[in-house]
């Protein structure tokens, strides 16, 4: 029997059908990485409570005390977790599947699959990682005497899967292009860093007056801005950014599919 591979083109390149068929390979990634993460350290969860609980303790001392930045009635540490707490989801997902085609080189050249799985499959870590940070904001919560909404909790879900959208989309474009331009892997790091304060993760919205509409471009900022009114539960939740956040996210994940589908026929050459 002979199979022929063909690329794809318009909308078909993302073929469910085949994505189903080699779900085991994404199962095995995503486990490989798991592994990983967690078993091969000496305090193996910790690390994913230690990150966002430290990061909220310096961005508390040095944007919460000493530049004065107002939180309003939230207290400015569980103000800046519940940032956080999404946040961290995004950037170690857009770093990790962004830098995984150049990880799993040695695959890519040996065998075909489709190459979607990879950066997918990279991410999976980092939802677990969401989980167990999760339990501080929890006891953070108690500790200041809040308590979270209905709608706050239905959204989450939601929440993750815009935010799943958004990551996606920049880890697939970033990933194909740092197949061909290593300089990728170094400049990241720096656009992240750099994103981190373009969105309300630090600071209200309304710090920013009549010109907060400009962080609306990033679809985290409505993600982090909504989620924190309902768990919080302060403040009213804008649904028309909401949903501004998700329509930008899915028009950003089928820009990276269709990008990354594009150059995918050209990996094994040049990776």
């Amino acid at each position: 029997m002979e199979t022929i591979i063909k690329s794809k083109k318009g909308l078909a390149v993302l073929d469910f059908k085949e994505l189903w068929s080699y779900r085991e390979l994404l199962y095995f990634l995503a486990w490989r990485d798991i592994k990983v993460r967690y078993k091969q350290t000496s305090i193996g969860v910790v690390w994913a409570v230690l990150q966002p609980f430290l990061t909220m303790v310096i961005f508390s001392i040095f944007f919460g005390r000493v530049a004065g930045i107002s939180s309003g009635e939230i207290p400015y540490p569980i103000f800046v977790y519940s940032g956080l707490l999404f946040w961290n989801y995004f950037s170690n997902s857009l770093s990790s599947s962004s830098n995984s085609l150049i990880s799993e080189q040695a695959i890519i050249q040996k065998v075909y699959f489709p190459k979607i799985i990879i950066p997918l499959a990279a991410t999976i870590v980092f939802l677990l990682d969401f989980l167990f940070a999760s339990v501080i904001f929890v006891g953070l919560m108690f500790y200041f005497h809040f308590f979270p909404s209905l709608v706050g909790i239905l959204l989450i879900i939601p929440s993750l899967i815009i935010t799943f959208f958004s990551f996606s989309g920049l880890g697939l474009i970033f990933s194909a292009i740092n197949v061909k331009y290593r300089d990728v892997r170094y400049a990241l790091p720096f656009f992240i860093q750099l994103l981190v304060f373009l969105t309300p993760v630090i600071y209200p919205t309304s710090i920013l007056g009549r010109h907060q509409w400009l962080l609306y471009i990033n679809p985290m900022s409505g993600v982090i801005e909504t989620m924190r009114i309902g768990l919080l539960g302060v403040g009213t939740i804008n649904w028309v950014i909401y949903g501004f956040s998700a329509i930008l996210s899915i028009l950003l994940f089928l820009l990276g599919v269709l990008y990354f589908s594009k150059s995918e026929n050209k990996f094994a050459d040049i990776i």
